[in-house]
């Protein structure tokens, strides 16, 4: 039995009560990850063993499961540790062997750690530590302090008289104190249930504006700061703006110590006190401290992280064009829009460059060349980027095609980490010869037709649908992100002979060096002709088709199932239900009234079982279908292209761009999103706003108010939706103000976001 078994048999138990699945739903996930599954796969394919977990499901287990094998590996590596000094005994070893959190595991190491010269180090190198024992049995004896300190001077320790003496076993209890693992759970909790946050400014920058001013003297609950607020006030005092503490309940903490500590019977419970306090205030304050800030980033990080990915994941799906030859158009004042033309399925065709804003002259010329490519490439949709100057190109080219009187669709695209994608690697080995604006131009025009396809050869925290991404942690950010973007590609699947290296490596099983072998396997010989020609690609295994094969799809096949969700491993299957109707595959799939008439329940076996038979009806009669919603195109009002033109009461509709834990930010248009506040997102209370709204999503917005000075802009769903809609109230003289309303505004969350509010 190998070392990670025998972890695994310890864990089990504790992973069935932490996750509060069955038994057989978590050992049969854990041996599927341990075998090298990937949680697509096992959430698709393997639902008999599971018990039907979803992928948020195992991505539990296994994040679990990891955590407990790290705390079992910690445990050896602590256990050696400490039987080295001959220090080991049966309780301590005991009480390890049984710990299910890391933190306790380092407080019971604590006291055996290797550390630097201490104040208690050095009384004991001067003989004071017989002292400490007889201090801390609190047996009185009927002597004094002094006088149970005397037999310890030594002038030659450099102990000169009993003071001295006290003094260093003080120091020895203190340390005994701050290293016990009961005592420091008590500190910490206390610490956390009743501590405040407190962050004040920095001398030199009392009267500097700052977009921390609402954290120049403050405080909050340790346990109930909000993700945004804890990694705002973090970055100030990154930015040096802000100095940051944790007031803890000092004298609640005492007492519970000295109530530990000190027994009724104890012949000098003043010096006790004293060494308590010493030991809380110089050790384990300190210590904790540092502990409870890092806890408190660590749950703002994961926060922060969660909606992050969810707004990722709401980008990521979508819903597609399609296949439709699109003109991308990446706007541009002085160095003009730079347009590419790609074909239906994203390969490039043409481009150039227009000057559309460079005065009368150039504009006309503009048109021309606009018409001229639109029609030589007999372009259906056309992609304009929303950055600098996108709504006047917009506005340019829907002009200029309806003057020619061609009516094509014109959307305005995110172009958010375009620039990322025309620098990078993928971008260069994908177009080698052309100039980087050029190929931000095509990046944009394939994000119309599929999102997903072109955002994966991004760097998902260059997409801009996160905040603060830069202060959470980069190694948990990308695990998360990552995860995400595995799970999308999965869910919707991927075409075998279209797509690109960037997409194929995140297909369950895959991976870059796999998917750049598939791309040049396709390159040589041809298309794939059908998902099992995949094993002649060299290094392509069996263990890598088994997981990949069901999420690649193969267009008009020789095999009718290779363009469904349907795992190779079921063909056999799906052969005897087409066999068994008398018809043959190709009349089988697609046909809802054939797939209808199988009785499932004849094809139960011990391997497949009902929930897996369903997920083979149900492609059968839809196959090759994408799972993402129809392609709703945002349409902006032409006569608002500037924040000037915004004015209070006006209706328009927006696109969501952002989710963040207090609201969710929305483009109307303008160059500017605006902020809809949690309270402003529905007509029913809201905790979470990614239970009303998505990334993504077409909404009808009611502008509140505008502030020109400092480019704010606070809109309402609720207000433009909802009956009687009433104007928000403004105090005189407030023209650029937010005004809370009944629907009660959180004016933190507002002023954290950087709106100036006002609290009259």
């Amino acid at each position: 039995m190998s070392q990670t078994d025998s972890y695994f048999d310890r864990i089990l138990p504790w992973l069935i009560e932490e996750c509060g699945f069955k038994r057989f739903q978590v050992e049969n996930t854990v041996t599927l990850l341990r075998e090298g599954a990937t949680v697509p796969f096992i959430a698709r394919y393997r639902k008999e063993q599971t018990g039907e977990l979803d992928e948020v499901a195992i991505r539990f287990v296994e994040e679990r499961y990891t955590y407990f094998t790290e705390l079992e590996e910690r445990k050896g590596t602590v256990l050696t540790s400490i039987e080295d000094q001959g220090k080991l005994t049966t309780e301590l070893a005991q009480r390890i062997q049984v710990t299910r959190q890391k933190t306790e595991l380092e407080d019971l190491y604590l006291p055996f750690k290797p550390k630097r010269r201490t104040k208690a180090t050095i009384a004991r190198e001067r003989g004071l530590e017989p002292l400490a024992d007889l201090l801390a049995a609190q047996e009185f004896t009927g002597v004094s302090l002094e006088e149970a300190a005397l037999p310890f001077v030594d002038a030659a320790r450099e102990v000169s008289d009993a003071t001295a003496a006290l003094e260093g076993a003080g120091h020895i209890l203190a340390e005994r104190i701050a290293e016990n693992a009961d005592l420091r759970a008590f500190v910490r909790r206390l610490t956390w249930e009743q501590g405040r946050i407190s962050a004040r400014v920095a001398t030199d920058k009392k009267d500097a504006v700052t977009k921390f001013e609402m954290y120049y003297d403050y405080q909050e609950a340790l346990k109930d700061v909000p993700s945004h607020r804890m990694l705002a006030m973090r970055r100030g005092e990154k930015e040096e703006v802000l100095f940051l503490s944790i007031l803890a309940p000092v004298e609640e903490i005492l007492a519970g110590l000295r109530g530990r500590i000190i027994t009724g019977t104890s012949g000098w419970p003043e010096f006790l006190a004293r060494v308590v306090e010493d030991a809380y205030k110089r050790l384990l304050a300190p210590s904790i401290e540092v502990e409870l800030r890092l806890e408190a980033k660590q749950r703002a990080d994961e926060a922060a992280i969660k909606v992050f990915a969810d707004n990722l994941r709401n980008l990521l799906l979508a819903p597609p064009a399609g296949g439709k030859r699109v003109l991308g158009v990446d706007p541009g004042l002085r160095t003009g829009c730079k347009a590419a033309a790609v074909d239906a399925t994203g390969r490039f065709a043409d481009h150039l460059t227009i000057y559309p804003h460079s005065g009368k002259g150039k504009a006309e010329a503009a048109g021309h060349d606009l018409l001229k490519i639109v029609t030589g490439n007999d372009i259906e949709m056309v992609a304009v980027g929303n950055g600098t100057a996108g709504r006047e190109t917009e506005q340019f080219v829907r002009s200029a095609l309806a003057a020619a009187e061609l009516s094509l669709p014109v959307v305005l695209v995110s172009e958010a980490g375009a620039s990322v994608y025309s620098a990078s690697d993928i971008a260069r080995e994908e177009f080698p010869d052309l100039d980087l604006t050029i190929r931000g131009a095509i990046s944009i025009g394939r994000r119309l037709q599929d999102p997903l396809a072109e955002l994966v050869k991004i760097d998902p925290k260059s997409i801009g649908v996160g905040q603060y991404q830069h202060d959470v942690s980069q190694a948990q950010l990308k695990k998360s992100l990552d995860a995400v973007v595995e799970s999308c590609v999965n869910f919707v699947g991927v075409d075998l002979n279209t797509a690109s290296w960037a997409l194929l490596s995140y297909v369950s099983g895959l991976g870059a060096s796999l998917a750049k072998s598939i791309v040049r396997h396709r390159d040589e010989h041809g298309s794939f002709p059908s998902r099992k020609a995949l094993l002649q690609v060299p290094r392509f295994g069996a263990k890598a088709f088994e997981q990949s094969a069901g999420f690649l799809r193969i267009r008009e096949g020789s095999n009718p199932l290779d363009n469904t969700a349907v795992h190779p491993e079921c063909y056999p299957l799906v052969e005897s239900m087409a066999s068994d109707l008398g018809v043959s595959l190709a009349e089988l799939v697609s046909n809802p009234a054939l797939v209808s008439r199988i009785d499932l329940a004849g094809y139960v076996t011990e391997q497949v079982g009902l929930p897996t038979l369903r997920d083979i009806l149900d492609e059968l009669k839809k196959p090759g279908r994408d799972p993402r919603k129809e392609f709703e195109a945002t349409v902006f009002r032409d006569d608002i292209r500037e924040m000037s033109d915004l004015k209070e009461g006006l209706v328009l509709q927006g696109v969501v761009t952002n989710v963040t834990a207090f609201g969710a930010f929305v483009d109307v248009g303008v160059h500017q999103d605006g902020l809809v506040h949690v309270s402003h997102l529905a007509d029913r209370f809201i905790k979470d706003p990614n239970d009303a709204v998505s990334v993504g999503q077409v909404v009808k917005v009611k502008v509140l108010a505008v502030d020109l000075e400092r480019k704010r802009i606070s809109l309402s769903i609720r207000e433009a939706e909802g009956p009687g809609a009433q104007r928000p109230r403004r105090e005189k003289g407030e023209k650029n103000a937010v005004q809370p309303t009944s629907g009660g505004l959180d004016l933190k969350g507002l002023e954290s976001a950087g709106f100036r509010v006002n609290k009259k």
